[in-house]
């Protein structure tokens, strides 16, 4: 979520709450596939879709009960669509899982924009919410012109010294909030290279009701993770629990912190220089703490997000009567929100009602009616929210999506521009499922353009007519 003058003003969009859609039935493991996609989350889908779309057969492998990765939807808790992981898609004009959402019956709307900062127990006045808005612009332009220096510094060194009573919320919003990583431990270069990232797009259904529905016809097996690759330059094998799949070339889709744990074992082992650039790239640290309320306690509108003058990094952002109903979370991240979660949900819960407390009154946590928490750190099959690169390790997203033989992999983590966004997750997925449809002699190089003298006819020189003809 970017903050913006317009966004602090607006009103939010509208979010309705539909059932989750169901499920097909569990397929037997085949024995050879012309491609394996491994991880059914955006990238996954968007891979096997464009194998299958190329008439190769495709096998898609997730470890977990569920297909869509780090975009979950739950609605059984609270009886609303709860987005459990991302929330929402980027870049309305141009984002390809927004055009899709409509042709498989989903509605896609513009995101919430209703923006608010607390000062204690009251709003920002207008004075102070332009402060803070110009120091936000100044952080950025700062970090933009480190960016362009010798060294790939910390965004927190790059961080103008004046920023007064805003230096925390300006730290969170552009760092744990954003990244899942404090500035500290952000490269200048990465966060500068990440682009444009307004506009965002909401599913009303749930974006993980949204990624489910788009790999519905895909032949995903479920449960079914992968243990141990065996490739080498022409062949590759892999084995699950299920039983072992041959074929042409592999898509690994994992994110950085699962492919750096050893749950997959290679063999040969992947190249050091490969698992450097994952730990590099290792992943933050988001969480939303669910809280479904009595009524309108907070007095706020539909969807509005709020954020609070904080003086340290013990801090979060709310995001409040989602879809018209009575659920709010909030989102705690960075080193902060990652020690929070590691002490468990009731540990996190406490933490949400103090802080309702502290920014609406003893009457918020009152209205407490039942309480979520996701953590996504503890996850085995995830480990952690977004991809981000440590000071110095920019260079390490190209790398990390080098192929090695018939190992293709993609994942946000691989995407220069659009990392830690299911949008950089899903371009990522196609554009391995091109590269490996390559490899396997499915999809040729398009032919090169002739060159323009070959394009153009040769002219005749013809001569003016004059008056003296």
């Amino acid at each position: 979520m970017s903050f913006t003058r317009r966004g602090f003003l607006s009103a939010s969009a509208a979010l309705a709450a539909l059932p989750l859609v169901g499920r097909a039935a569990q397929a037997a493991v085949p024995r050879e596939a012309d491609i394996v996609v491994i991880g059914a989350g955006a990238a996954g889908i968007a891979a096997a879709r464009r194998v299958a779309a190329a008439n190769r057969k495709v096998v898609l492998l997730e470890a977990s009960a569920q297909i869509g990765g780090r975009c979950s939807t739950d609605t059984a808790t609270f009886g609303v669509p709860f987005d459990r992981g991302a929330r929402w898609l980027l870049n309305a004009d141009s984002n390809p899982i927004g055009k899709l959402a409509r042709g498989v019956g989903l509605d896609v709307v513009a995101a919430p924009v209703g923006q608010k900062i607390r000062v204690g127990r009251r709003n920002a006045r207008p004075g102070e919410t332009e402060q803070f808005l110009a120091g936000l612009v100044r952080a950025n332009r700062a970090i933009d012109e480190a960016s362009r220096g010798k060294l790939d510094t910390s965004c927190a060194a790059a961080l103008p010294k004046d920023l007064g009573d805003w230096t925390s919320t300006t730290a969170f919003v552009l760092g744990a909030s954003a990244t899942g990583k404090d500035l500290a431990d952000l490269s200048v270069i990465d966060k500068a290279r990440a682009q444009d990232r307004g506009a965002p797009l909401a599913c009303r259904q749930g974006l993980g009701t949204l990624l489910g529905k788009l790999g519905e016809p895909l032949p995903v097996l479920l449960s079914t993770p992968a243990t141990r690759i065996v490739w080498s330059n022409r062949d590759v094998a892999v084995e699950t629990p299920a039983g072992r799949i041959a074929t042409r070339a592999v898509i690994l889709t994992v994110s950085t912190n699962v492919l750096t744990s050893g749950a997959i074992k290679f063999a040969p082992e992947l190249p050091k220089r490969q698992l450097d650039a994952a730990a590099k790239l290792s992943l933050g640290s988001t969480d939303h703490i669910a809280l479904m309320l009595t009524g309108n306690p907070l007095g706020l509108s539909r969807d509005e997000v709020i954020i609070e003058q904080s003086n340290s990094n013990r801090t979060g952002l709310l995001l409040a009567n989602i879809g018209g109903s009575s659920l709010c979370t909030i989102d705690v991240a960075g080193s902060f929100g990652r020690e929070l979660s590691a002490q468990g949900e009731a540990a996190m819960v406490a933490f949400a009602k103090e802080w309702l407390i502290k920014l609406f009154g003893s009457e918020a946590a009152a209205a407490v009616k039942s309480s979520a928490a996701t953590r996504w750190n503890q996850v085995p099959g995830v480990l952690g929210a977004m991809s981000a690169a440590t000071p110095g390790s920019q260079g390490a997203r190209k790398i990390l999506g080098e192929p090695l033989g018939p190992l293709f992999l993609a994942g946000e983590a691989t995407h220069e521009t659009l990392w830690g966004t299911v949008d950089g997750a899903w371009d990522s997925g196609e554009r391995a499922a091109e590269a490996a449809l390559r490899r396997i002699g499915a999809l040729r190089d398009p032919e090169p353009e002739p060159s323009s003298e070959r394009q153009r006819p040769r002219r005749r020189k013809v001569r003016s007519a004059s008056p003296e003809d």
